[in-house]
């Protein structure tokens, strides 16, 4: 089997091990698969994040382990001579937010988010590629300079109904779902090339996303300001001259588009490198965009190089929190008496123990009082909450713990979600407005 994601980590799994039951074939692709041996952990509702479909849905048809068994089973030929383009593996995948909880949760360590990413791959290279919707949702960042000209018609769409179903027929974009809009000029067009902060400061290099940069440009500025007023000198992330911005390729690897991916990273690592060679921390904002450079890039086949820059990439609150610990944090809060901040974790950030960072440095804002939403995936999952089909589940995960919880906080509460999914989420849901946790810290700063 010609597998398109490195699954050579998955090498050695079994070796020696009368019970480990490996697939027939896939290759270390499918001992990865055989890392879940059934024991159902992803089959509860309590605490923790996975799984979100089986919290939905009370299926066990939606859990990692009857995903893991299914693929295992098609890998043992159990669904003819091309399991991946039939409707076994597409019903099982389904659901799948890619949540990554299962990778921190399971006993085991199933990735699959990963699994799914490279099923999907296997799908389109049998059906002959992408359908149209998922290639649209990947190429997001390709096309992203230009979606403030749509903000009209998407305005249009909002107030005329038949317009948004006409898109859920010919798009299956669900027609109840908002559309983010584009920002009338990007975060990167609008700061110096050059770096910025304190000249004598400790070197970082902030890592402006696809949707900081082209959507919730707020949040980059606020974390801009944020790293300056701690004083540091701040390189940002840029592609060579001439070239369109950085993706980190998340959106591509989400709709198993690997090779796309693939180029999108080699990018990425081509303009990081530089700075990371001489050891200066990558500091992002986004928790799907950042967390990738940690993770999947291991599985994209980009080289030695992926090492260095993983260890090097932290998220903003995570760099914060290593600074105050050092005692190099120079920044300084106002007090905020009877401040209280609502707080929702992304999912990668709990899969990857990131909240740990974020309430200790939400604690550094004298009397602001924070709370931490104990909830699942909220539902949106990047561009699975606005497929038609996936509308109505969306909406499920989310009325679980999120919705309620926010719907319950006062109008003056200040509501934080570093993800910008989360946050279209929670104004879907809810309607009310949520903020990067960046944008509290600024407004906490001392005079």
């Amino acid at each position: 089997m010609d597998t398109q994601l490195d699954w050579s980590a998955y090498d050695s799994y079994g070796a020696g091990d009368a019970y480990a039951a490996l697939p027939a074939t896939g290759g270390a692709f499918g001992k990865a698969a055989a890392v879940c041996i059934g024991n159902r952990q992803c089959q509860r509702t309590e605490k923790g994040v996975m799984c979100p479909s089986f919290r939905a849905t009370l299926d066990a048809a939606h859990s990692t382990q009857h995903r893991a068994a299914t693929l295992k089973a098609a890998l043992n030929g159990e669904y003819g001579p091309e399991p991946f383009a039939g409707p076994e593996l597409a019903a099982a995948m389904d659901l799948c937010v890619g949540c990554k909880g299962c990778k921190r949760e399971c006993p085991n360590g199933v990735d699959m988010a990963l699994l799914r990413v490279e099923t999907l791959a296997q799908r389109w290279a049998a059906l002959g590629g992408a359908p149209l919707r998922e290639r649209l949702f990947a190429h997001l960042p390709r096309f992203a300079r230009w979606l403030g000209l749509l903000n009209p018609l998407l305005s249009l769409r909002e107030r005329w109904p038949a317009l948004a179903r006409w898109m859920e027929r010919r798009l299956g974009i669900a027609a109840r779902r908002s559309l983010p809009r584009g920002a009338a000029r990007s975060f990167l067009s609008s700061v110096p090339t050059e770096a910025v902060g304190a000249a004598d400061g400790r070197e970082i290099v902030l890592l402006v996303d696809t949707f900081s940069n082209h959507f919730d440009t707020e949040t980059a500025k606020a974390a801009l300001e944020l790293l300056a007023a701690g004083g540091y000198r701040i390189y940002i992330a840029r592609a060579a001259a001439g070239e369109r911005p950085l993706c980190c390729g998340r959106t591509f690897l989400s709709h198993g588009l690997i090779a796309e991916a693939r180029a999108e990273a080699r990018r990425m690592v081509d303009a990081l490198w530089p700075f990371v060679e001489r050891g200066l921390p990558v500091v992002g904002l986004e928790p799907s965009c950042l967390l990738m450079l940690r993770d999947e890039y291991h599985s994209l086949g980009l080289g030695e190089k992926v090492d260095k820059i993983a260890k090097a990439a932290v998220l903003l609150e995570e760099f914060l929190a290593r600074e105050h610990d050092a005692k190099r944090l120079g920044l300084a809060f106002k007090t905020m008496p009877g401040a209280r901040a609502l707080v929702y974790g992304h999912c990668h950030q709990k899969a990857f123990g990131a909240l740990k960072a974020m309430r200790k440095v939400l604690g550094l804002v004298p009397e602001l009082q924070v709370e931490f939403i104990e909830s699942s995936c909220c539902g949106m999952a990047g561009a699975f909450g606005l497929e038609a089909e996936h509308y109505d589940v969306s909406m499920r995960m989310a009325e679980l713990a999120l919705l309620p919880k926010v719907r319950e906080a006062d109008s003056d509460t200040l509501l934080i979600a570093n993800g910008i999914s989360c946050r279209h989420q929670i104004r879907d849901g809810a309607g009310r407005d949520s903020m990067h946790f960046a944008r509290v810290l600024r407004m906490a700063l001392a005079a």
